[in-house]
């Protein structure tokens, strides 16, 4: 065995049986040359395997300290927590994340919040009291200030690592999270529909939820940069609560599209709704009306119309947002990745 492996492997015993205590500071490199009777050369190559290995960190102006570690980081459970378990986007991307997990020997206590803040509320209070190794967790109502970052910053000061994914809450402080670039989505979709001869435009989006404003930002974004008027009434906008009263008899869906020739809307299940909902006006997609939507779901498929729709192109945001955890819980580093949409162009178009 070469010095400085001894003497790495000898601090990670120290650390591991407890001589060197959760976030302790280590000697310093010249006390560890005197200590272990090896260059100080030698003793900075050991300290960089336990660095790399993410069993210490190095503060500047300190020296180095054994790294702190959740306490339940070894139970091997990792806490999934979702708006709608059988929602039809998150079953794939709930499978990416069991896949990933299995293979690193965690397991996924899975929870859902139904988007709403109270359940989220008692699932991360639960957490508190029967910590785990890590969460990855899809954010409630994200458009709205969220009342529960206090327990969020409460798992991050027990070093609880936590990864978000398809939303997050910009009430925190560097969160890590893994999601599409919204945006970008609604101004390519406007641009797909303004190749296409239309120039009035309608859009549906959620309120409640971030990522109905960033599509509807890309929406606008793409409508004014073309010198196209969008009045607010061709805007329509739904929450969690009012979605299943959205397509009924009045007639205000119809009144509110007016002369618009195609209509964006915020996801599949929208989409769908709405396909559905015109041709029982009498309306034929797409020659009366073009839909264009999110997601490129299976909901995209079984339309009466096949849906022209954003796809993530066989990504699965759940599997990228698993193995960024699994890269912290493994003492790598890892960073928020924005994922890109690609258009399926399908008959509503």
């Amino acid at each position: 065995m070469k010095k400085y492996e001894f003497v790495a492997n000898s601090l990670s015993d120290d650390i591991r049986t407890g001589h060197y205590h959760n976030g302790a500071l280590l000697p310093t490199e010249e006390q560890l040359t005197r200590i272990y009777g090896v260059s100080r050369q030698t003793v900075r190559k050991a300290l960089s395997i336990l660095e790399a290995k993410g069993i210490i960190e190095k503060k500047q102006g300190s020296g180095s300290m054994v790294k702190k570690r959740n306490p339940a980081a070894d139970s091997g459970k990792v806490s999934v927590i979702v708006t709608y378990i059988d929602d039809y986007i998150f079953p794939g991307q709930l499978r990416g994340v069991e896949e990933v997990l299995s293979k690193n020997n965690f397991s996924a206590i899975l929870s859902a919040t139904g988007n709403r803040i109270c359940n989220e509320r008692k699932i991360l209070e639960d957490i508190l009291n029967d910590p785990v190794a890590g969460i990855l967790v899809e954010g409630t109502k994200t458009a709205f200030p969220n009342p529960n970052i206090d327990l969020y910053e409460k798992l991050a000061e027990q070093n609880i690592p936590i990864v978000f994914f398809n939303s997050c809450y910009p009430g925190l402080k560097g969160p890590l999270y893994v999601r599409a670039d919204n945006r970008r989505g609604g101004y390519e979709l406007v641009t797909y529909l303004l190749s296409k001869g239309h120039r009035s435009i309608a859009s549906i989006f959620k309120a409640d939820d971030i990522q109905g404003h960033e599509r509807y930002s890309g929406y606008i974004s793409a409508m004014f940069e073309n010198k196209l008027y969008v009045s607010d009434s061709k805007t329509i906008w739904y929450t969690t609560e009012t979605k299943e009263k959205l397509f009924g008899e009045s007639g205000d869906i119809l009144s509110s599209i007016g002369d618009a020739t195609a209509v964006v809307c915020y996801n599949d299940e929208i989409a769908f709704m709405l396909i559905k909902y015109l041709i029982a006006c009498g309306k034929r997609v797409p020659e009366d009306i073009a839909v264009v939507s999110f997601d490129n779901s299976s909901l995209s498929e079984m339309s009466p119309v096949r849906i022209t729709s954003l796809s993530y192109d066989n990504i699965n945001i759940g599997t990228i947002a698993a193995r960024k955890l699994m890269d912290i819980l493994n003492g790598r580093k890892a960073s928020s990745e924005i994922i890109p949409w690609k258009l399926a162009e399908k008959e509503s178009s």
